[in-house]
């Protein structure tokens, strides 16, 4: 991060005023902005999708991974119906019901095989 103080980077030795500081920081923010042109909303997207496709790799190594796959799967869904693509808000609800499920089954001690099934 870029700091005019204390930083590990201090931009303050480059230039000396104040204000100065500032408008570099500004301009550097909305440059970033432009180059990425993203808004909150596709950032939030991007957050969601990239924690489902992260948690999903991992689910053999945990049952939690599983629960945190669910709650990806929540923000995707969150995504999908703010962005307005409603039918992918509803996929990644059924997702997200089918992965907490899953958690919740895997959690369960086993009891072994039912009465008539030996």
């Amino acid at each position: 991060m870029l700091e005019s103080k204390g930083s590990m980077f201090p931009i303050s030795f480059l230039v000396r005023s104040p204000l100065a500081v500032d408008q570099l920081r500004i301009f550097l923010s909305k440059a970033a902005g432009a180059i990425t042109g993203m808004d909150r909303l596709t950032l939030f997207g991007l957050v969601a999708v990239t924690l489902m496709l992260a948690f999903y790799a991992l689910e053999g190594r945990s049952r939690y991974f599983v629960l945190a796959f669910g709650g990806a799967c929540v923000m995707g869904s969150v995504y999908g119906f703010l962005q307005g693509a409603w039918p992918l808000g509803l996929v990644e609800g059924i997702w997200s019901v089918v992965a907490i499920h899953k958690w919740w089954i895997e959690g369960r001690p086993y009891r072994g095989p039912a009465r008539g099934e030996r």
